[in-house]
């Protein structure tokens, strides 16, 4: 890569992603051109809103771009994708007084009590996950294990009866893995998959209304706060149908990414496993170290509202630019040997979530608590954790904003 002129790189190439995230490209990004701009190929132009975009790869041009909604708005969401119908209309997609309303409503979901309810199921379907795949031997850790926690606890969230769960993964899984090439998935297909999974919301909402219960999602369907107005307000249908999708797709992808990698790391480095094993107060800050090792989503996409300069680049008001947060939590301005996994680390100002800002992750303290109940109870559950085979990524398209996410790792516990 070193011999290609920066130039030539194209970022939308799925397959630049086969492997991974490619950190080597990055590297050099941040070194030579840390405000980039990269031409949408015409292949990509009628699924794109721009014929280009920005490239931020720095930590301090990242953070600050996402704490700046008033100069970087969030409108048209996080992802390059042209979709019209979605501006504004999801809470990643929304700037101001409406983001503020729509987070206000959902956070009044997740009460202390509910939230205590929710440790409580985020160590039984621990517990039962890691004896499943005990009981095994051999598995394959993504959709074995660290997939199911994340999805599980989502359904426990939204109150999803466990005998519609299987139904609900797999298309959930459909949907995520719609970008990558090698699955031939249409436009068309895609978007009967985001239909199934609405009319599955806008039913299970009906059903709480009609037929309240014990959990956030009854909860959200129902709740009402003041709005700035002085006039009640509360969640929509269609706000609690994209707020479903939000929450399946990237609540469970993130989550699972950083519980594969952050195994993946410690399989390849025995002395640091065995001091979590011997030291599970240390699991909360080595769980830090996972999210900023995996830093499960790629990029985010703003658009910028004025006229503007970064590092001495001239950015066009109208112009787009994308954050991308695996490059910032590299960035060695800001962490000591970023290539190197260091279980120990502190401080640890990643950017996995955000940055800091209004769009600062609203469920980054619930995936710090299902990462680290999780790996309490692999420790406590296995002596012997070996790789049995290579990890494998899929690609999910530049207009996935994860991009990139793990396949397969094949396992053995013992």
């Amino acid at each position: 890569m070193t011999s290609t002129s920066i130039d030539d790189l194209d970022l939308t190439n799925a397959e630049l992603y086969r492997g991974g995230f490619p950190h080597e490209i990055f590297t050099r990004l941040r070194a030579e051109a840390p405000v980039w701009w990269q031409q949408t190929p015409v292949a990509l132009r009628d699924e794109a809103a721009d014929d280009g975009f920005w490239v931020l790869s720095r930590h301090a041009d990242v953070q600050a771009a996402n704490r700046d909604p008033e100069l970087f708005t969030a409108f048209e969401g996080p992802s390059l994708v042209n979709r019209p119908e979605m501006h504004g209309a999801m809470l990643v997609s929304m700037d101001g007084r409406d983001h503020t309303r729509q987070r206000k409503l959902i956070s009044a979901g997740f009460t202390p009590r509910m939230v205590g309810r929710l440790e409580e199921q985020m160590r039984r379907w621990s517990a039962k996950i890691i004896d499943a795949a005990l009981a095994r031997g051999d598995c394959d850790f993504v959709p074995d294990a660290a997939y199911l926690l994340p999805m599980h606890m989502i359904a426990d969230i939204v109150g999803i009866p466990e005998s519609d769960r299987a139904w609900l993964f797999g298309i959930t899984n459909d949907f995520l893995a719609a970008g990558d090439p090698s699955r031939g998935l249409t436009r068309d297909e895609q978007m009967v998959i985001q239909a199934q999974m609405f009319e599955y919301a806008r039913k299970l909402g009906e059903d709480k209304r009609r037929n309240p219960q014990d959990d956030v999602w009854t909860i959200l369907s129902t709740v009402e706060i003041d709005g700035d107005d002085g006039a009640k307000t509360r969640l929509g249908e269609v706000e609690l149908d994209l707020f479903f999708l939000l929450l399946t797709v990237a609540g469970s992808e993130t989550t699972r990414n950083a519980i594969t990698l952050g195994l993946h790391a410690l399989l390849g480095d025995p002395e640091q496993m065995a001091l979590l094993r011997r030291e599970p107060q240390a699991i909360p800050v080595a769980v830090e170290e996972m999210i900023r090792w995996s830093s499960p989503v790629s990029y985010f996409a703003r658009r910028a509202t004025r006229d503007t300069e970064i590092r001495g680049v001239k950015i066009a008001a109208g112009e787009r630019i994308t954050l991308w947060y695996p490059s910032a939590n590299r960035d060695a301005d800001v962490f000591r040997d970023p290539f190197r996994f260091d279980a120990r680390r502190t401080p640890n100002e990643h950017v996995a979530f955000g940055g800091g800002g209004p769009h600062f992750c609203l469920g980054a303290n619930l995936a710090r608590r299902e990462m680290i109940t999780f790996f309490e109870e692999l420790f406590r559950r296995t002596s012997t954790i070996e790789q049995t085979g290579p990890l494998a990524f899929a690609p999910l398209g530049i207009f996935n904003s994860i991009l990139v996410a793990p396949q397969s790792l094949p396992v053995r516990l013992a």
